[in-house]
Parts: C-alpha cells; sequence; structure tokens
C-alpha cells in the first residue's frame, strides 16, 4: 500500500510517499480502507522533531475517514463495508478530565492515517455521518474534538454567551466558530488578516479584531462589552489585552501556545472576576461521540480550504505554513 512516511526528522522535506506492507487486524481492531486524511500542525512539529515519544520511520496522519474492509478476532464481522470516520487517539484512560500516561494519537509514536490502510482499535471507528462526505469528514477529528472540549466541557458555553475565539482561520478555532454559533452564542474573532475576519462573519460571527492593530482589545471591550468564554491558541500576546474584557465568571481555555509559551497574569484580574484559566488538549472518545452528535443534529460542516493528492503533499505542508482559512485535506 501506498503511505506518507516521515523517515528522517529534518522537515517536512522528509516524509515521502512509499510502498508499505498491508497490515492485518490484530485482536479487537478492524482495518479501514483510508478515503481522505487531513493535515494538522502537529504533522510539521512532528516532521521537525518537536514532539514527544518520536518512532521513526512513522505513518504520520491523526485524522481519517473509509471504510472497513477487515476485522480481526473478537469484532463482529457484519461491520465490514461500514463508511466510518475515526477517533484519532488511543489509551485515554479511565478518568474523563485527563488522559492516562500511555496516551497517544495516531501518527505518532502509532501509525497513522495518511496510508491506503490503517488498523485501528474497533471503538475507534464510528459511522460516518451520511450527510458528511469522506473529504468533510476527514477534516473533523483533531481540530474539532480539541474545540468540542475546550468549548463546552471546559468552558461549559451556554447559549447567548460571548465568546471570543482568537486566530481564526486554524482548524480548531474554525471549528469553534461553528459550534458556538450553532449553540446561540454570541461569536467575536481575531485575525491578523481582515480577509479571514469577513469570511468568520459570514460563518456567523458578530464581530471581528484584527490583533496587528495595538487598540483592538479596547474597540472589543467597546463593542462585545466583556467575554464569558475565551478560546486561545496563542495567549502570550492575547491575554494581556482581553483579560480586561472578562465578565463575572469567565472561563479562558488555552490550547496551545503558538505564538510563545508564556504570558503574564494579573491576579486580581481573575480573582476578583470570579474567572477560571483552563488547558486542555484533544478530547476523549465520549467527547468524540457527543461532538459527532451535535455536528448531525445542527448539520455542520467543516470549511476546506483546499484539497491535495498524497503525492503532493509537500505542496500541501507549503500551503499549511500559509495564511489559510479552514482545513488541508489528502486524498490517497
Amino acid at each position: 500500500m501506498k503511505a506518507l512516511v516521515l523517515t528522517e526528522a529534518l522537515g517536512p522535506q522528509s516524509v515521502e510517499l512509499k510502498d508499505e506492507p498491508l497490515p492485518t487486524p490484530a485482536s479487537g481492531e478492524v482495518r479501514v480502507a483510508v478515503k481522505a486524511t487531513s493535515l494538522n500542525h502537529r504533522e510539521l512539529w512532528i516532521s521537525r522533531g518537536l514532539y514527544p515519544g518520536m518512532n521513526l520511520p512513522s505513518i504520520l496522519g491523526a485524522d481519517g475517514s473509509g471504510v472497513i474492509d477487515s476485522v480481526g478476532t473478537d469484532v463482529d464481522p457484519s461491520i465490514v463495508g461500514q463508511e466510518v470516520i475515526l477517533y484519532p487517539a488511543i489509551n485515554w484512560g479511565t478518568h474523563p478530565d485527563f488522559p492516562s500516561k500511555d496516551f497517544c494519537l495516531l501518527g505518532m509514536p502509532v501509525p497513522g492515517t495518511m496510508a491506503e490502510f490503517l488498523c485501528v482499535p474497533a471503538e475507534n471507528a464510528l459511522p460516518k455521518p451520511g450527510f458528511l462526505s469522506f473529504e468533510q469528514a476527514a477534516a473533523f477529528p483533531t481540530a474539532s474534538v480539541t474545540a468540542w472540549r475546550s468549548l463546552m466541557v471546559k468552558g461549559k458555553l451556554q447559549k447567548g454567551d460571548k465568546v471570543l475565539i482568537t486566530g481564526i482561520g486554524g482548524g480548531v478555532a474554525t471549528f469553534a466558530l461553528k459550534f458556538a454559533v450553532a449553540i446561540g452564542a454570541e461569536v467575536y474573532v481575531t485575525s491578523s488578516n481582515d480577509d479571514n475576519l469577513a469570511r468568520a462573519k459570514d460563518l456567523g460571527a458578530a464581530g471581528g479584531f484584527n490583533y496587528r492593530d495595538e487598540t483592538w482589545g479596547k474597540a472589543a471591550r467597546k463593542e462585545a462589552g466583556g467575554f464569558d468564554v475565551i478560546l486561545d491558541g496563542a495567549p502570550a500576546p492575547s491575554y494581556p489585552i482581553y483579560a480586561r474584557a472578562l465578565n463575572l465568571g469567565a472561563r479562558i481555555v488555552i490550547y496551545g501556545s503558538t505564538k510563545g509559551a508564556q504570558f503574564t497574569v494579573n491576579a486580581p484580574e481573575l480573582f476578583l472576576r470570579h474567572a477560571t484559566i483552563f488547558g486542555t488538549a484533544m478530547g476523549n472518545i465520549d467527547d468524540f461521540k457527543a461532538m459527532l452528535a451535535f455536528i448531525e443534529e445542527h448539520r455542520i460542516e467543516p470549511v476546506i480550504d483546499r484539497t491535495f493528492a498524497m503525492a503532493d503533499i509537500q505542496d500541501a505542508f507549503a500551503y499549511l505554513e500559509s495564511d489559510h482559512f479552514g482545513k488541508i485535506v489528502i486524498t490517497p
């Protein structure tokens, strides 16, 4: 089978399209004929060796959709032929609030989805929502479950809440916008790109602020009044600006650190507002199932910017590092 394999951690150029052995499902596993996958920035970090538990060579990719074509022992053979979307991780563990020490995502250190076939635990292969194409389904897993857990589990988002989502255009932020709008929240976004702000408004955002404008925090306070939930993947530059716009009981959820790892917190801004800062990453399979039910109920489709063939993976990585809006899908 064809697969995208990282042979050395020297950057995206080290990812090669190679012939790999066809995997055989073990007991409790299914083999999926992969129809589509999608890229995350995680693949860039892995390609540069900036990821824990590196195990090379490795087939990359956490996100995927496809068709079950074979099952191992202890798995009902009647599910062969079922169209599925893949929960992108294994070994979350028993505690709902945080993963076990053995938790990992597909694509590192275990084989990933960027291959024609993949074996996963049977519980990872969930029925694909029928209104989604394989390409659309493949855009969801990692980014969408991160957005879901951030907003719904950590942020306890409710109808009518005022929400600020930083860095709109990225996968997590764009899914968060869709989820928050669907639940009836009033959503505001930030970006360095005015076109991204305009696209976010087309998707239901109430307003947007260009963070290159040093006065954006003042504009946000004036327009929104204050925020109940903040979803932030780059808190180092943004937290000091929106901290003055926290409503009483505000929930700040941080899921990344793309603009730096450290930021300063003014304690009174938190305790006088009874505000809370949460950290989160990914989500467990119950989060994933709840999210799938929600997207079926609200008929939520992903924003897909471009689709590339596996053979054009270098072009896809270059595009991932450009200023894009939404997900980048890869097809075999």
